[in-house]
């Protein structure tokens, strides 16, 4: 089987500058989709932010393996029930991978409740991205260290929660270093922030970033069952409990009366 694949774009900048028109002249979102096509294991489609729920419907996401997400100017206007949805997905199972301005988006915002903010400064200057975990899944066939000749920098701190892995160091010509690369664990889903990817310049076309976006899908992806009812939180019965037990002491709910929220 596949690994189905959707990314997702905000499809903004392409429409209205066009130096990003020029590079991506069917948007960043397909430019990564085709990359990722061209591997036997992965199927890749996309959706943006112009259509109706974003295009990421209940049906889609229940049918969604691993959800590529890039966002800059209009995180805002993404929609707060399809947030929750993808939060709920990504709980029971489904991998997430978010890439260098979402980790302002909402999605992620929500998934590391912190801050997720940053330093950051637009000069194109050189980042040089060093593999910190070279046995990891997401670094295989990258060299020790591979260099885009301009990004626009992002520098520490990061606002973001301690990672289980960071994966990749990114150093600027400026100076600056940067956590570019890092993996988490939230429920059953596995989420993979990775930094590179200002849309004036060509990331998206260099080899050694698709191959990073390439072994994240196959990291991410969790090929066990969805769980079902993420947010469920049952009043378990006395008589179900597993060593047997006697009701004792004032109670303020009854019997199958759900909690407060």
């Amino acid at each position: 089987m596949k690994i189905r694949t959707v990314v997702w774009g905000e499809n903004v900048h392409e429409q209205k500058n066009k130096i990003v028109a020029d590079l991506y002249p069917k948007g960043m979102h397909t430019c990564i989709a085709d990359a990722l096509n061209k591997n036997d294991d992965i199927e890749a489609t996309t959706a943006t932010l112009q259509q109706p729920e974003h295009g990421l419907t209940q049906e889609r996401l229940a049918k969604t393996d691993v959800l590529i997400w890039w966002g800059h100017a209009a995180h805002g206007d993404v929609s707060d029930a399809v947030v929750e949805r993808v939060c709920e997905a990504v709980w029971s199972g489904m991998g997430l991978i978010l890439l260098h301005s979402a980790h302002f988006s909402k999605p992620f915002k929500r998934l590391m409740g912190t801050p997720c903010n940053l330093t950051w400064r637009e000069a194109g200057e050189r980042e040089r991205l060093w593999v910190t975990s070279r046995n990891h899944p997401i670094t295989r066939d990258l060299p020790d260290h591979f260099e885009l000749e301009n990004e626009e920098m992002y520098g520490e701190p990061f606002g973001v929660p301690e990672p289980l892995e960071t994966v990749f160091v990114s150093w600027f010509q400026g100076g600056e270093v940067f956590r570019s690369g890092l993996t988490y664990k939230r429920g059953a889903g596995n989420v993979f922030y990775f930094r590179p990817g200002h849309e004036t310049y060509p990331t998206y076309h260099d080899g050694n970033v698709q191959t990073v976006l390439r072994n994240a899908v196959r990291w991410a992806h969790n090929p066990m069952t969805r769980l079902q009812d993420v947010n469920a939180a049952p009043n378990v019965p006395v008589e179900t409990a597993p060593e047997k037990i006697e009701e004792r002491g004032p109670k303020l709910h009854q019997a199958g009366e759900e909690g407060y929220r």
